[in-house]
């Protein structure tokens, strides 16, 4: 039997996988090094926070996670042609001992049989509208584009130095990067725009890690971006993760196989709800099995992390994928 990492690369590499990978099983996240851990972040149903990007943070009790707040009071960036007065990226010089608990995180993890993963969140398009707020940066793309390519290329350079101390420290296999790009009918940019702001960007950050130890490039993103693929794969990614299933992912595997690996076709948005059966989960993790195939294809949940907003929802479609593994394998 195949461990979960070497199942893993079978499955993206068009081998022999045992069984499918099931869900974020391969992954050994760790999280907790000191520039994440001094950027504040809402609790649900606690007051609202600023972070360490000046961006205001809040998590009300009744939604399932956190957002910013845009309105006029509290948008960081209120005109981008003047962003290099209110921006100022966080602090990234931390003492050796204070990554010490992350190392220690790491070095509990059998990288024989799990990738060494480190989770970094936000992503360039994210943090440009955190700063901005989404309407107005989906704007002044257009307006002002000149004021975005350098936003951009600043957060870009402070995502290198990141980089470096987390592979310094950390030595990851794998790197886990947040980053969204629509909804689930549409991209939220043209592909031609896409490739202009963000694509150059991402090549560095990804190029930078895998010239440094990081084996695989995961990167999440819960919408609808099957115009995008060619620019995932041009940027480096290996797995699309969070590929909901209006992205018609059988036909992206077809075409797209051999390049990227599709994790996800399981709707968080048909699942991960309140009430959902069995049956409901029965249907939707044979379908995306059965439809999607044994390569280039993990069959998952689309939230971002290993776990679903309702417990035992994530439980219960590792144990469908159990049951195709044994029909299909």
């Amino acid at each position: 039997m195949l461990t979960k990492r070497q199942n893993l690369l079978e499955t993206i590499r068009g081998g022999n996988p045992d069984r499918f990978v099931k869900q974020y099983e391969a992954f050994g996240i760790v999280m907790g090094d000191p520039i994440s851990r001094n950027n504040p972040s809402a609790k649900r149903g606690g007051p609202n926070v600023v972070d360490a990007w000046g961006v205001t943070r809040s998590w009300p009790a009744n939604v399932p996670g956190g957002f910013p707040v845009h309105d006029y009071e509290h948008k960081v960036v209120k005109d981008i042609t003047k962003w290099k007065e209110v921006v100022k990226a966080p602090k990234l010089d931390y003492p050796e001992e204070d990554w010490a608990p992350i190392v220690e995180a790491a070095a509990k993890i059998d990288r024989n049989e799990q990738f060494v993963t480190v989770f970094r969140a936000p992503g360039i398009f994210e943090q440009v509208h955190y700063l901005t707020g989404i309407d107005d940066a989906l704007m002044y793309f257009y307006e002002e584009p000149e004021a975005m390519h350098e936003l951009i290329d600043y957060i870009v350079e402070w995502m290198l130095k990141y980089a470096e101390q987390i592979v310094k420290y950390v030595r990851p296999d794998c790197l886990f990067q947040h980053d969204d790009w629509g909804s689930h009918i549409n991209s939220f940019m043209s592909p031609e725009m896409f490739e202009e702001f963000i694509v150059p960007g991402f090549k560095k950050i990804y190029a930078y890690y895998k010239a440094n130890g990081v084996e695989l490039i995961v990167h999440h993103n819960d919408a609808y971006s099957a115009n995008l693929v060619p620019q995932m794969i041009e940027m480096g990614i290996d797995i699309w993760q969070g590929a909901v299933s209006t992205n018609n992912n059988p036909e992206l595997i077809k075409k797209y196989g051999p390049k990227i690996t599709i994790m996800g076709d399981i709707d968080n948005g048909i699942l991960d709800k309140e009430g959902v059966t069995p049956e409901e989960i029965r249907r939707e993790t044979e379908r995306a099995c059965r439809n999607c195939g044994k390569l280039y294809f993990i069959p998952a949940m689309t939230h971002g992390l290993a776990f679903s907003i309702f417990p035992g929802v994530y439980e219960a479609v590792d144990a469908e994928i159990d049951r195709m593994s044994k029909e299909m394998f």
